[in-house]
């Protein structure tokens, strides 16, 4: 278990973050904390301290997943690099989306994502990212599932993307 915090730490410790848009900002620096949990469940330790009083913590999971916890555990991102892929990937998208739409509750769940694509480089779980011809959509669960709370649910569609916008790459 200290392996991995060491690792860690010698990884990302110390590396302060932009804002995410959800989740009052995320952690505003990546900072071990002290571990939790057993050697039957598994250990979590503390990505780093939230920008803003929230009910859970950012945690890396047992098995280096990036997630929340306060009473119930639910990963977000498969790695930590997931979720610093879904952060660069949201500044992006905000930056050059001609269209932005928020839909929250329910309203996630009618989404028709036929014909998108899942976004592998966000290592999604609880949060994913998709991307369509044009367009790309963050559907944001994790909040949701980890306070049993189904109105926080949240997906914001980023449309009017060009190859730019998509990829980052001309052409």
């Amino acid at each position: 278990m200290v392996d991995r915090v060491v690792a860690y730490a010698q990884t990302w410790g110390g590396i302060a973050l932009p804002p995410a848009q959800h989740y009052d900002g995320g952690p505003g620096v990546f900072a071990p904390g002290v571990p939790a949990g057993s050697k039957e469940e598994g250990w979590w330790f503390e990505a780093g301290p939230q920008r803003t009083a929230l009910p859970y913590s950012f945690m890396i999971g047992p098995r280096g997943e990036f997630g929340i916890e306060a009473e119930r555990w639910v990963p977000l991102h498969a790695s930590v690099e997931g979720w610093v892929e879904s952060l660069a990937l949201a500044d992006h998208a905000l930056r050059y989306a001609r269209t932005i739409t928020t839909v929250t509750g329910d309203a996630v769940e009618d989404l028709q994502l036929d014909g998108f694509t899942p976004v592998p480089e966000t290592a999604g779980l609880a949060d994913t990212w998709w991307q369509g011809t044009d367009s790309l959509v963050a559907v944001y669960q994790g909040e949701a599932e980890c306070m049993a709370a189904p109105r926080c649910r949240t997906a914001t569609l980023y449309s009017g993307l060009d190859t730019w916008g998509l990829t980052g790459l001309n052409g």
